[in-house]
């Protein structure tokens, strides 16, 4: 699940977004190095994103894709929940990795989409 959503223009950084979320909502919210989806900048630098957590099994992560415009998307922050209940990267999966990620996407499809909901209108308070 994914969103781009444009802000004001007075949140033009992380630091600023971070202060807000911080104010505004009850979640777990920190700056840290996008490892969901290893994001460079110009210098080769792994870039940073804001990761909001609800739970160990239910977060979002929101990075800038252009000057005022934000992308949330969806992720599990415990490391090694994702590991085992994250979006597989690999190119080819086996019957029974395909199997077993159609069981996980059944059961937790529902869940997931209400805590990106919950989550997502925290951030519509910031919208242009």
């Amino acid at each position: 699940m994914e969103k781009e959503i444009t802000i004001k223009s007075e949140y033009n950084s992380l630091e600023k977004v971070l202060d807000f979320l911080k104010k505004e909502s009850t979640y777990e919210c920190s700056i840290d190095y996008d490892s969901w989806e290893v994001r460079t900048d110009r210098n080769g630098q792994m870039e940073k994103c804001i990761v909001i957590k609800k739970s160990a099994m239910h977060g979002m992560r929101i990075h800038f894709v252009q000057e005022n415009k934000l992308k949330a998307t969806y992720i599990i922050p415990n490391k090694l929940m994702h590991a085992y209940f994250g979006k597989s990267e690999k190119r080819y999966r086996n019957v029974l990795e395909i199997i077993t990620g159609a069981i996980k996407n059944a059961l937790l499809a529902s869940s997931q989409k209400e805590a990106f909901k919950e989550m997502t209108e925290v951030i519509n308070k910031i919208v242009a």
